[in-house]
């Protein structure tokens, strides 16, 4: 079947449908055919919005709701064809997809429409001038203040969130690897400050008890040795020790 009579064969089916009633028992496998007609119509509104993140498979899909939705409201007794009335509803239906689907990060409709605004602006001025224009001339083009070009500018960036898995740089290093984390060793920072002259406080032997214990990692027993008292004693020692820093130190441990 040509295009020519494709589309007179489409038209013919939606004037069958138009005059169906509504419970009639013919009526969804009718409508089942109208929409099947007028997909091509569909798809090549879908193609005009390739390339823009979006698969064609989901393109072709928005522009049939689109196209269904179109034949649910069509009214012929309005004298309006058919595609003239399904054509706005399909690339709305489309629009409206990018506006609210394809976001990554959720922007305020005034800057997805503004970026949306600029992105043509753009595009057509790229055309005119032979290079890409500035953000003066975009603001000029639409009318609108430089800052909120700016701001549409940086939205654009939230339409496509870049994986913490992408690589950054050589040595197979990945952005999430760049990300900071919470510093444990920064909660004891103001300890340590404290720490010093609470420790000043003590005696030599107990200074050097609390070293051998808690930075070279000796028993009890092992410490005893090395100071020449008992393991009893080097107990008590070490217990009075951590009690006076306790008392000194108060809220910071």
């Amino acid at each position: 079947m040509t295009p020519p009579e494709r589309r007179h064969r489409a038209a013919e089916l939606l004037a069958t449908l138009s005059d169906l009633p509504q419970r009639h028992p013919d009526r969804a496998r009718v409508r089942a055919e109208v929409i099947e007609a007028w997909l091509p119509l569909a798809h090549h509104l879908a193609n005009r919005f390739a390339g823009r993140g979006e698969t064609r498979e989901d393109l072709d899909q928005v522009a049939t709701v689109g196209l269904i939705k179109a034949v649910n409201r069509y009214d012929p007794g309005r004298g309006v064809p058919f595609s003239a009335f399904a054509i706005p509803t399909i690339a709305g239906e489309i629009k409206r997809h990018f506006r609210d689907r394809c976001w990554d990060v959720r922007v305020p409709r005034r800057l997805q429409e503004l970026r949306a605004a600029t992105s043509d602006a753009s595009a057509t001025l790229t055309h005119r001038l032979g290079r890409s224009p500035t953000v003066a001339e975009l603001a000029a083009h639409l009318d609108r203040g430089e800052e909120e070009i700016l701001e549409a500018l940086e939205a654009s960036q939230a339409y496509h969130a870049v994986s913490l898995s992408a690589p950054a740089g050589e040595g197979g290093a990945e952005l999430g690897d760049l990300l900071g984390t919470e510093d444990e060793e920064l909660a004891a920072a103001e300890l340590r400050v404290a720490l010093g002259p609470a420790l000043a406080d003590l005696d030599p032997r107990e200074q050097r008890i609390l070293t051998l214990r808690f930075y070279g990692n000796l028993t009890q027993s092992q410490i005893a040795d090395r100071v020449g008292i008992s393991q009893m004693h080097v107990s008590r020692l070490l217990a009075r020790a951590l009690t006076t820093l306790r008392g000194q130190l108060g809220d910071a441990l």
